[in-house]
């Protein structure tokens, strides 16, 4: 069962006992505590597997990738030490820092084509596995221990930004068991149950330099006011993903610090266009014109966000800076379900207490989409299952995406049969375009034919950003060394650079 909430559930992880499962009893001085929203009894430390918030905090303390995303997404060096590519943009060499792993064994070339051939695979379930399917693996090869050349199937000048991607962290070759995981990240396993508590031991032959804390906790807590009382109460050091209201009440409090992250996820309805009702495009453009997204951002992000404009990456490179905000029109939403058929029409959108925004928000849609004829009900789904079920369940669902970089956005969301392509939207000239932008050498031409798809997705695709909410985390008052930043960037959850004190 998950951490259901309250004191209850975090002394059920261990976090009261100070003690963890292997026995030992690290100085509470020098522990750091981090709660998350967990996944489950099916979690799994296996760093290809990682779709939630807490799986990528776990993956970041035990292994490494090739790069890594700064603040405004572009691609910093990690394990990699230099990238280039050749002139048609299909062969890239990758040079690779002096690193190794928790056993004292060098991270290879062989390392890296082992992993990336692993994610790569569909059957693993990586979310990167549409970027990296663009390798040929057949053609691909170490270049000596340090050096590899990895061939596409066609050019993308894009393709770095698959290094830094979720999903593609280099473990040791030939790696099937991750009961006992050894990676090449800043801490070592200690131990970890699924749905429970992850402990982690600072190593301290890492090549960026050790962590400054002993040991790392990350503590399931699912509900929200469950990790902002365990934080007030000093269970914890670190609690992800404050709500609006409690943003409030942190504020006045003065306890606690604050790091956010402006406008850093995207709240969107994912409209299921390849399914009744949705596959009338009429009955899209009315959800798109109904909605009062002014009136959503204000109570159901209490006012921490922004209105979206049905598109992913404001403000990032490659989001059209032309783009005409989308207003509320309910007359034009009337006619359009009216012309439709589908007046007094009943829409179950799945819901669950992942986000605390979205039972609020989905409060005020129906109220608002009742305006303009259509009846929405919520159907609240647990949420340790909630993104796997919505995959394939329901024809509306609530969905939040932190920053990533546009282009792979676009490709492993929206792009035709992509297993990522939730909304199940199929436009030929919206992938032709995305692949001309991929091979294109020239950046500018590059941009253009990205602004020119995402117009197109943004009317037909089933997306519905309509906000951009802030991404909040709090840290307690002893708590040195963490700044503000976007979850999926380097600096978000970056514990190794903690200092308790």
């Amino acid at each position: 069962m998950l951490a259901a909430g309250g004191g209850l559930a975090l002394a059920g992880s261990g976090l009261l006992t100070g003690c963890g499962r292997d026995g030992s009893s690290a100085d509470d001085g020098d522990r750091f505590r981090a709660a998350f929203t967990a996944g489950g009894s099916q979690e799994t430390l296996d760093p290809h597997v990682a779709p939630n918030f807490v799986d990528q905090a776990r993956a970041k303390a035990l292994y490494d990738t090739l790069g890594t995303y700064a603040d405004d997404m572009s691609v910093r060096k990690r394990l990699a030490d230099s990238w280039e590519s050749d002139p048609s943009g299909t062969r890239w060499r990758i040079r690779l820092r002096e690193a190794q792993f928790h056993d004292g064994k060098p991270v290879t070339a062989q390392d890296v084509l082992y992993s990336y051939r692993r994610a790569a695979d569909p059957d693993t379930g990586s979310p990167s596995q549409e970027l990296l399917s663009a390798i040929d693996f057949s053609a691909s090869r170490a270049d000596g221990r340090r050096s590899l050349i990895l061939v596409l199937k066609a050019p993308n000048f894009e393709f770095p930004t698959v290094f830094a991607g979720p999903g593609t962290e280099i473990i040791p070759d030939g790696t099937r068991d991750f009961r006992e995981p050894v990676g090449s990240g800043p801490f070592t396993y200690v131990s970890f149950t699924p749905g429970g508590t992850a402990r982690y031991r600072r190593w301290a032959d890492h090549w960026d330099g050790a962590p400054h804390i002993a040991e790392l906790e990350i503590v399931p807590a699912n509900e929200e006011s469950a990790r902002l009382n365990a934080l007030l109460s000093g269970q914890v050091h670190y609690a992800a993903d404050m709500a609006g209201s409690s943003v409030e009440r942190l504020k006045k409090d003065g306890s606690a610090r604050l790091l956010t992250a402006k406008r850093a996820t995207a709240q969107q309805l994912l409209l299921r266009t390849g399914r009744e009702p949705f596959d009338d495009p009429r009955l899209v453009r009315a959800l798109q014109l109904g909605l009062d997204r002014e009136e959503l951002v204000r109570v159901a992000l209490a006012g921490h966000g922004q209105v979206g404009d049905d598109l992913f990456g404001k403000g990032l490179r490659g989001y059209p800076d032309d783009l005409a905000p989308r207003r509320r029109d309910v007359e034009k939403a009337r006619k359009l379900v009216k012309e439709a058929g589908a007046d007094g029409l009943e829409i179950t959108v799945e819901t669950s207490s992942v986000d605390a925004a979205w039972e609020p928000a989905a409060d005020l849609m129906r109220r608002q989409l009742r305006e303009v004829g259509l009846k929405l009900t919520a159907h609240t789904r647990a949420s340790s299952t909630y993104f796997s079920e919505i995959k394939t369940k329901g024809v509306a669902a609530f969905n939040t995406t932190s920053t990533l970089p546009v282009s792979d956005f676009l490709q492993q969301r929206l792009r035709s049969g992509t297993a990522r392509n939730q909304t199940q939207f199929g436009s030929k000239k919206f992938d032709a375009l995305l692949e001309r932008a991929r091979t294109t050498r020239d950046e500018q031409d590059r941009l253009a034919m990205l602004t020119r798809a995402q117009k197109i997705a943004r009317d037909d695709s089933g997306l519905l950003v309509w906000a951009f909410s802030d991404a909040n985390d709090a840290i307690g008052p002893a708590v040195h060394g963490l700044r503000a930043a976007p979850p999926n960037s380097h600096a978000w959850a970056r514990f190794d650079r903690v200092r308790l004190g």
